[in-house]
């Protein structure tokens, strides 16, 4: 069995409660999974991101969902919480600005405080309500954190951390990441919450064995090249709108 000699990533939002339900599961189960795992930031680019992103050749695949799987969303969220014991409260966010926070995030990993921040916005997010896009809201969550504030909150004027952003957009779109969570390991996809198990059946046994990758067969190996190749076909949902 051959094996791709990248590590799994897992693509996360701050914006999807899908994302903080998964991340959070995952890292109940396996305490030291930023460290196994290449965690990469999913957001909707902003016009300066977007411009950078298309120069590269890139794209970014999420659709805005309908207004009946968001009113569907709302309420699988709340069932979802209540499973697993969350407290969850709802933010309502008014034009975000998900370069914000999600650049913060790659500034605070380079500066090794990346978990903290990562505790402290989704907290206040998730369990609070709070709108993380606004910068002064997202201060105040600093402060309480005890995280550093101006390297955080000039992230979006950094061109390095811009650069980055822009780096991790580039590997969504070469990843085909169309809604999160999602993980990939070699040529193994798993997108979604309900996913998580099918991931974790496939990393922790090759954990377990200190092994550096798992499993790269394609799972599409065997699949008629008449149907891959009808896009559509079989669902004629949004490309994402998962979060």
């Amino acid at each position: 069995m051959s094996t791709p000699k990248r590590k799994p990533r897992l693509y996360f939002s701050l914006r999807s409660p899908f994302s903080w339900m998964a991340v959070r599961q995952l890292e109940q189960r396996v305490p030291n999974a930023d460290e196994k795992i290449d965690y990469i930031p999913f957001f909707e680019p902003d016009e300066e991101s977007a411009r950078a992103l298309a120069q590269r050749g890139g794209e970014f695949h999420y659709v805005h969902m309908s207004k009946a799987k968001h009113l569907y969303i709302l309420n699988d969220t709340k069932r979802l919480a209540a499973k697993f014991g969350y407290r969850m409260q709802w933010p309502v966010d008014d034009d975000p600005w998900w370069e914000l926070p999600h650049l913060a995030w790659i500034k605070a990993r380079e500066m090794g405080v990346h978990r903290e921040f990562y505790r402290a916005v989704t907290a206040a997010r998730w369990e609070r309500g709070e709108n993380i896009c606004d910068t002064e809201n997202l201060r105040a969550i600093l402060v309480e954190a005890d995280l550093p504030t101006d390297p955080l909150l000039e992230t979006p004027s950094d061109p390095d951390i811009r650069a980055a952003g822009v780096d991790a957009l580039m590997k969504v779109y070469d990843d085909d990441v169309f809604g999160v969570p999602y993980f990939r390991w070699g040529s193994q996809k798993f997108w979604g919450l309900d996913r998580l198990d099918d991931f974790l059946a496939v990393f922790e046994p090759a954990l377990d064995q200190g092994l550096p990758a798992g499993p790269s067969e394609d799972p599409l190996a065997d699949v008629p090249s008449a149907v891959t190749a009808a896009v559509g076909a079989f669902d004629h949902d949004t490309a994402g709108g998962c979060g």
